[in-house]
């Protein structure tokens, strides 16, 4: 399952993660503010701390994106 890495109050990850709703994309977000492990790995994966971040199970990631961005680059993924 892909992984949304978020931050409260952040409106390129709200946006994010009703697109992701609204094409029945299956995910899970992890609010960095509130899991400082969670906040630990994306910045291990993306080499940053700004958000969202996405993490694919393949191991691709996506980080600091908006939703043209995201929409561009599950289209050339199997989600």
């Amino acid at each position: 399952m892909m992984l949304v890495y978020v931050k409260n109050g952040c409106p390129w990850c709200v946006d994010a993660l009703s697109w992701l709703k609204a094409h029945g994309i299956e995910h899970k977000a992890v609010d960095v503010y509130s899991d400082p492990a969670g906040f630990d790995r994306m910045r291990q994966i993306s080499g940053q701390s700004k958000a969202p971040t996405l993490e694919m199970p393949d191991g691709a990631v996506l980080a600091d994106f908006d939703v043209g961005q995201l929409e561009k680059f599950l289209s050339h993924r199997t989600v």
